[in-house]
């Protein structure tokens, strides 16, 4: 009976060791080591190691220190505790001995005592630091920017890096330093009161470690008071006319904290004076009080108020002159907009004959697909199964047939939500139907009622343009893809193939290896899937494949980085890449106003590559000025390459990002007004142009959105891919300007702005609209589509500068009124001044334009009234409705 009970008791504590050792494995072990596994096969298991190394490194540190502190000053006063008997117990055998006891107990007693309340607190004080690991890394490893602050002449990096530091620190050594003051305090009353028992003074070396403990009290709150002023810098109740300290701040508050440092310095060594001699008690009084009143000024509301009211804004302009200047030039360079190139536009008519030949160069790469739409086309004409999906249409440029094109790109993804009925099951999801397959490119320009121009097309990749994809295959993506084992003994679906489908084994760097029974049994606990463990289909080149949605990668790698929104499909002769672009921030640039209320420094500084088959992940580092990126190149060497290591067919596919873009010119769309007087008047104050209202409500924001175009702007015939954002005067339709960022590499990143003379009327898209709504032949045409059935929808306006003449083009698109509805481009209306015009194609539309304005500048001819046939026959027709109008008119037989 007593060996059962033994064998009951053993069983039970074997259960709880192996409950116990499974949490620890799964909530410990296995996450850590299939994240190194993870790292490693991307080639980044030493930056694994190294970002986990220095998180705790800086926590120990940090511990460390405190603990030092703590310990030691703990120490000390216990070295003082019994350092003399009471003169009444010298002669009691009894008492001395029980008084040595006592101080031995104390003195003895740092190591059990002192020592875990010491790591106690210092962990307490340290968690912070802890939790701002990087913040001391920046600290640390932070370069010099090379710009200095108006207000007080430091780097710029002082700010960005150093100034955070230092106001955490201060305050975690003020807490820790009041700690070990009030705790030898209490140990220096417990030797006077249970100890001693007499009158007699604390020992000197006492008196010496508490003035010490004082005085380094007394340094770190002036020093806290002292980073108050730099605090100024972030000052904001000037917002919206201008960010940043003002006459004010600089002339009352900035005194009031230099008076504030110096007499705390006086009251404090005041105090003490009087601790330690008993003495000039009330001068003592009095430099409190006055520290107190002098420091009340500076932190309430009423003295700054006063003056500001009083003294400021019946001078503001004069006054805070100086201050608007300052935080429109550090607005400007914490956004990178210091160097804008201003290029005034002279809007004319255009001289045809001159121009007649460039203006057909440009418009072969006018866009006149809206993204949306065209992936709707995309999606019925090109997916060709119902488990593959265009995820996003992408804008870009290609060298094809020796011409620079603009194009619309999109990537095949699988998707494996629309697996059939049965088909959706483990086998496919996870061994067969592993990736999605190719890509679809058009060219930007299309014309309407002809068949949709392919570049690239089919389920196997095929181009009528020698363009050729040697591996189409897409594993990694922006699909939410589930983890799959790739090569398998069921062997991976390539694509269809009649009513089979192609097979494929997966041969690419890509993926953790999954060819033990132990690899697969952790794997099967981490995804909480039985069936990696018992599947019969891998074999001994078998990897797992997960974390396949790229920007879910990228962030588990590299959390720190900003991505952008819209990453972009790449099409080489090797491959598909990914290129996303990520953003380095801050809400510590001096002065600079903030973008989203809260950070006021933004830089582009990277652009990531990752393979679309082997899931590789290469980081370039694409603005070595900017210092925050600096900071993380020296964080961990060797994550971030230089953007000429970049492979020539993909660094010719980088592009100016639009979140930057409009965040840039949203900060510049009043920044760029440099005269303080200006500024303040806001005379001259910007917006994004308006959109209709039908976009409005599509879209949610009133403001157009920046676009790409491909022109010969910058440079007179050579065409280069630009991001453009019209600009219109603050509440006014018309257009003031167009904010233009190169991305081509001679002028990539530069920014410039094509400005319209303030006197002359150009334009803005809701005045453009207007003009069509009133066209009543177009508005004739657009009736009689949609009585006959269709559903019409004009798409968003692009705003073409050609000569010095500027464009509205605006697409109009047909589907049918059925279930089965594929947008198909029937006409583009082209607007110039006030003259308005739809024809199917760009070319005759412009052909139609240049006719009416040439006609109306002709003179009138002698005896031809106005309003005669004669003049009439020179308006347009607008084709009537016919058999290849209707919806389904060019559509491509897939």
């Amino acid at each position: 009976m007593q060996k059962k009970k033994h064998w009951i008791y053993g069983l039970i504590a074997a259960a709880v060791v192996i409950g116990l050792g499974y949490v620890a494995f799964y909530f410990l072990f296995l996450d850590f080591l299939v994240d190194y596994w993870w790292f490693d096969s991307l080639g980044y298991g030493g930056y694994f190691f190294l970002r986990l190394s220095y998180r705790y490194l800086v926590f120990a540190g940090v511990t460390l220190f405190f603990f030092l502190l703590f310990f030691l000053n703990f120490w000390i006063a216990s070295r003082f505790l019994g350092s003399g008997l009471p003169s009444s117990e010298k002669k009691d055998k009894n008492r001395k001995l029980q008084y040595r006891e006592v101080a031995r107990l104390f003195r003895s007693g740092s190591m059990k005592v002192y020592a875990p309340l010491s790591l106690v607190l210092s962990i307490f004080i340290a968690l912070p630091l802890f939790e701002k690991w990087e913040r001391l890394l920046f600290f640390l490893f932070g370069p010099d920017a090379g710009i200095s602050d108006p207000a007080f002449g430091n780097d710029v990096s002082f700010y960005l890096f150093s100034y955070p530091m230092h106001i955490l620190i201060e305050q975690r050594l003020v807490i820790a330093v009041a700690i070990v003051v009030a705790a030898s305090v209490i140990l220096y009353r417990v030797e006077r009161r249970m100890l001693a028992k007499t009158d007699r003074f604390l020992p000197k070396g006492a008196k010496l470690h508490l003035n010490i403990l004082a005085l380094a009290l007394t340094a770190l709150v002036s020093w806290g008071l002292f980073l108050e002023k730099y605090d100024l810098l972030y000052y904001a109740e000037h917002m919206p006319l201008f960010f940043g300290p003002g006459f004010t701040q600089m002339h009352v508050t900035l005194p009031l904290i230099w008076a504030s440092v110096i007499l705390w310095i006086a009251a404090a060594l005041g105090i003490l004076y009087y601790l330690n001699f008993r003495k000039r008690l009330v001068p003592v009084i009095a430099l409190v009080l006055v520290f107190a009143g002098v420091y009340a000024l500076g932190t309430t509301s009423f003295l700054p108020q006063m003056v500001q009211q009083y003294l400021v804004l019946p001078n503001e302009m004069s006054r805070e002159k100086p201050y608007i200047e300052n935080s429109v030039q550090a607005t400007l360079s914490a956004y990178n907009l210091s160097d804008v190139e201003i290029r005034n536009f002279q809007v004319d008519q255009i001289p045809w004959g001159d121009t007649t030949r460039a203006i057909r160069q440009n418009i072969q790469n006018t866009p006149v697909w809206d993204r949306n739409l065209l992936e709707d086309v995309y999606d019925q004409l090109q997916n060709i199964r119902p488990y593959y999906n265009f995820t996003g249409v992408d804008v870009d440029r290609y060298e094809i047939g020796g011409q620079y094109q603009q194009v619309n790109l999109a990537g095949r993804e699988i998707n494996l939500e629309r697996l059939p009925g049965t088909g959706d099951n483990w086998i496919n999801r996870h061994l067969q139907y592993t990736h999605g397959y190719g890509a679809v490119m058009t060219p930007a320009a299309q014309s309407g009622e002809e068949l949709m121009q392919w570049f690239i097309k089919g389920i196997s990749p095929a181009s009528e343009y020698d363009f050729r994809i040697s591996n189409p295959r897409i594993y990694f993506g922006l699909e939410d893809l589930d983890y799959v084992i790739a090569p398998n003994d069921a062997k991976e679906m390539d694509y269809p193939d009649g009513d089979s489908f192609a097979g494929n084994d997966y041969s690419g760097k890509g993926g953790v290896a999954a060819d033990s029974l132990f690899r697969k049994f952790l794997f099967s606990i981490y995804f909480e899937d039985r069936n990696i463990l018992f599947t019969t289909k891998t074999n001994n080149d078998s990897k797992i494949l997960f974390r396949r949605n790229i920007r879910d990668a990228i962030n588990h790698l590299t959390p720190y980085f900003r991505l952008d929104r819209d990453p972009y499909l790449v099409a080489t002769k090797d491959g598909l890449f990914w290129m996303q672009d990520a953003y380095t921030r801050s809400r510590w640039y001096p002065n600079a106003a903030p973008y989203d209320g809260r950070k006021n420094y933004i830089r582009n500084s990277v652009k990531i590559v990752v393979d679309a088959y082997n899931g590789t992940v290469d980081y370039y580092m694409a603005d070595p000025d900017d210092p925050v990126i600096r900071a993380y190149n020296r964080i961990y060497p060797g994550l971030l390459q230089p953007m000429d290591e970049m492979p020539g067919p993909l660094k010719s596919h980088v592009r100016y990002p639009k979140d930057i873009f409009e965040i840039q010119t949203e900060i510049y769309a009043r920044y760029h007004q440099r005269d303080p007087k200006t500024f303040y008047q806001e005379e001259d104050l910007w917006e994004s142009a308006h959109q209709r209202q039908e976009e409005i409500r599509e879209i949610g924001s009133q403001s157009m959105r920046a676009y790409y175009l491909t022109l010969d702007l910058i440079e007179k015939e050579k065409s280069e891919f630009l991001l453009i954002s019209p600009m219109s005067p603050k509440n006014r339709p018309n257009l003031r300007s167009l904010v233009i960022a190169g991305c081509d590499p001679t002028h990539y990143g530069k920014f410039y702005v094509y400005s319209f003379p303030k006197g002359k009327q150009v334009y803005g898209p809701s005045q453009i609209n207007a003009l069509i709504d009133q066209d009543t032949v177009i508005a004739e045409q657009l009736t009689l589509w949609d009585q006959a059935g269709s559903e019409v929808k004009r798409g968003r306006m692009i705003i073409l500068p050609l000569g010095n003449a500027v464009f509205y083009i605006q697409p109009v698109y047909l589907s049918a009124a059925g279930d089965l509805k594929i947008p198909q481009l029937q006409r583009l209306i082209v607007t110039q001044g006030d003259v308005v015009t739809m024809a199917p194609s760009l070319e005759k539309a412009f052909d139609q334009i240049q006719k009416r304005i040439l006609e109306k500048q002709a003179p009138p001819e002698i005896g031809t009234p106005a309003g005669s046939p004669e003049k009439d026959a020179a308006r347009p027709q607008v084709p009537s409705a016919k058999k290849n109008d209707s919806p389904t008119a060019g559509k491509e037989n897939d």
